[in-house]
């Protein structure tokens, strides 16, 4: 992880945008962003992952538990809870991340998570979310500054990448994105 000075590791706190699915491929995409600025981390993800992300964002509960309810099941009945979850690093485009359980007797946890899971705890349990500052600097974007700054190369193509995804919709159904619809 980043080391600052000190020897800290920086970590930044983010929220679930949306989940999202690109048009053309019909794959899916989680775009966290970063709390106090706009600074944007897409995450490419399963269909289920998807869903179990996106019905917890819109406030929808499965008839019957899903893995993810099941796991934050579990670990409530050990009398422990998921703290957080970090984002640790990205290695050729697979991303890696840590669920840090706070366990019954005082202890802490830390457990190797696919992000995408770990995502589906954390909107399950409120769970803050936080990405290694290096994860950021090698895989986030900015949009454009409104100082008339050129664009840059990697934002455009983020920028056309994002135009061309669609949104989940209750029930299946798709549509296209807008800046009030998130998942």
């Amino acid at each position: 992880m980043a080391e600052q000075p000190s020897g800290r590791v920086r970590l930044v706190e983010m929220i679930v945008e949306s989940v999202r699915v690109h048009m053309l491929s019909s794959q899916h995409v989680v775009i966290l962003k970063e709390s106090d600025r706009e600074r944007y981390l897409p995450i490419w993800i399963g269909p289920a992952e998807a869903n179990a992300i996106a019905m917890r964002l819109q406030g929808l509960n499965a008839e019957r538990p899903l893995t993810h309810d099941l796991l934050v099941s579990i670990v409530a009945s050990l009398n422990s809870n998921i703290s957080r979850v970090v984002v640790t690093h990205v290695t050729d485009g697979t991303f890696h991340a840590r669920l840090y359980l706070e366990t019954a007797d005082g202890g802490e946890a830390e457990i190797d998570s696919r992000t995408s899971d770990a995502i589906a705890v954390a909107v399950r349990t409120g769970s803050t979310i936080y990405v290694d500052e290096r994860v950021l600097d090698e895989a986030g974007v900015e949009p454009d500054h409104e100082d008339g700054e050129a664009p840059d190369e990697k934002l455009a193509v983020f920028r056309e990448f994002v135009n061309s995804l669609d949104v989940d919709l209750e029930g299946g159904e798709k549509g296209p994105p807008s800046e009030e619809q998130g998942a």
